[in-house]
Formats: C-alpha cells, sequence, structure tokens
C-alpha cells in the first residue's frame, strides 16, 4: 500500500502544474466555441427531449432552459481564462467544474455520449486540490502528482475501456467487422478511400487497435523516455483517426498532456528572452569575452 500510495502522490514540478492548468482551462474556453458550441442549441430544444444521464438524474440536475445554458457558456468562458492565469486555484477551479460538468450533462442528454472527455473532466476535478503553483518553479510537490496521476489514469482508461466495451458488445468478431469500412462511408475523406482500397488493410487496422488499447496501460511501466514516445504515438494515432474519419478526440489529447514535463514550455519567457535580444539585452552567460 505504501508503494501504491507513493506511486499515486509521485512529486512533480510545481510548474508542471501550472503549465497543465493553464493548457486545460484554455481548453476549457476554447471547447466552447470551437468544439461544443452545438451544445448551445439545447437551449430551445423541448424538455420532454431532455434525458438526464444517471449522474443526472441523482443530483437533480434542472432541465436545461435558455437562460440556464447561455449563463453557463459565458460565464464558464470568463471564468475558466480566470483560471488560466493560476489565480484563486481552488475557488476557480471548483467553480468551472461544477460549470463544465453541467455542460457535459447538459450536452450528452439528448442521445449519444462522448468517452473522450473522461479524462478532461477529472484533471478539472483533481487540479483545484493541487493548489498555487507558478510557471517555471522547479519545487516538486505531491498534491500536484495526485493531480496528473489521476488524470493519466484516467485518459489510459479511457483506452483499455473503449476495448472492453468492443469485446463486450460486439465479441471477438469486432476485429474482423467492417467497423471502419462502415465508418470511411459515412465520413471518411479521400485518403481514407485510399487506405480501403488496399485488401485486409482494415482488417489489420482494427486489430491493431485493440492491441493498442489493451496495452495502453504499459505506458506506466516504461521509462520517461519511452514513455514520451508512447505519447507520441496516441497523438499520431488521433491524427490519423482525424485525417482520415474525421473523428476529433481533443479533450482527450488535452487530457493526455499530463504525462508530458510541461515546465519546459515557457512561451511567454521565450518570447520575453526574444524581445529582449532584439532590443539588444543579453543574459550574463551571453556576454562577448574580453
Amino acid at each position: 500500500m505504501n508503494r501504491i500510495a507513493a506511486w499515486l502522490t509521485e512529486a512533480v514540478p510545481r510548474g508542471r502544474i501550472a503549465a497543465f492548468r493553464t493548457l486545460v482551462y484554455l481548453f476549457v474556453a476554447g471547447d466552447l466555441v470551437i468544439f461544443t458550441p452545438w451544445v448551445r442549441n439545447h437551449a430551445s430544444t423541448p424538455g420532454d427531449l431532455y434525458q438526464p444521464l444517471l449522474v443526472g438524474r441523482l443530483l437533480h440536475l434542472p432541465t436545461p432552459t435558455p437562460l440556464l445554458v447561455h449563463t453557463i457558456f459565458w460565464v464558464l468562458i470568463v471564468l475558466a481564462l480566470a483560471a488560466a492565469t493560476g489565480r484563486a486555484p481552488r475557488l476557480l477551479g471548483w467553480t468551472v467544474f461544477a460549470l463544465y460538468f453541467e455542460w457535459m450533462v447538459i450536452a450528452m442528454s439528448y442521445g449519444k455520449v462522448d468517452h473522450d472527455r473522461v479524462g478532461l473532466l477529472v484533471a478539472l476535478a483533481a487540479l483545484p486540490t493541487a493548489g498555487r503553483a507558478r510557471h517555471g518553479d522547479p519545487t516538486r510537490t505531491q498534491a500536484g502528482g495526485w493531480a496528473l496521476r489521476v488524470t493519466q489514469i484516467a485518459a489510459i482508461c479511457t483506452y483499455f475501456l473503449a476495448a472492453w466495451a468492443k469485446v463486450r458488445f460486439g465479441g471477438l468478431d469486432w476485429v474482423t467487422s467492417s467497423v471502419l469500412a462502415r465508418a470511411i462511408i459515412r465520413r471518411g475523406t479521400d485518403l481514407a478511400d485510399l487506405i480501403a482500397g488496399v485488401p485486409y488493410l482494415l482488417i489489420l487496422a482494427q486489430i491493431g487497435i485493440m492491441v493498442f488499447e489493451l496495452s495502453s496501460p504499459a505506458i506506466f511501466f516504461l521509462t520517461p523516455r519511452r514513455r514520451n514516445w508512447m505519447v507520441a504515438f496516441f497523438y499520431s494515432f488521433h491524427v490519423a483517426t482525424f485525417a482520415t474519419i474525421t473523428i476529433s478526440f481533443a479533450p482527450h489529447l488535452a487530457a493526455l498532456a499530463s504525462f508530458l514535463s510541461l515546465e519546459k514550455i515557457r512561451p511567454v519567457a521565450w518570447t520575453r528572452g526574444f524581445l529582449n535580444r532584439r532590443r539588444g539585452h543579453v543574459r550574463g552567460h551571453e556576454r562577448p569575452v574580453v
């Protein structure tokens, strides 16, 4: 149990928490206007079509109305942008989580339920517990490590449980079925049409998807360098998915960033340094030796 607890709370630099927090909250603001603006249409959808998810029924969440939907939309954008600055991490963090959670319940209570948002929702729930963090801060935090770890677990469960669902509902015959062929017919691109013309390639792709999803937990047993390569493979898989059948897993990709050393990416510091050099300012180690 001590080893499990140590693994779950493995300390990480506070700068990584700050960078991941900024990324997640900026994504939430962008998600409302880029990926899920259609949720606002539910403001005018008849209430009798609203069939809340189980969690919505347990919490007795209200039937969406124009006032509720539009208020959540605008307030959530403002608060997500504020939370991205790192200020008031608990107050803003919990508020953003509650509002985005309700936004997702509204989105998914009229039919299909997307499975690419589990990791993002877990990240939003866990980040407020990480406390304050500054960009570039190298001091390590166990609370921040826990927030990243549970996000990682949720992201990997998205893959593994997707494979389990395929076996549960489609059986082992799923790998030899026409799932990808049907997806290409419905929403395939020109690239997908080229791939579909290669004999047995789609069947091999389905076998590969099943193996990849079932083996995804192996990422937790890899060295940091190999883990980065596996995360790169995850991203390339989703790029290929979007390029062929135009299915985006953008929220899941944001959650996958919890595996990365984001503290090394400091665009503000890079921009400031670039502007200083343009103005003729140099750092101490850059001064010429005479």
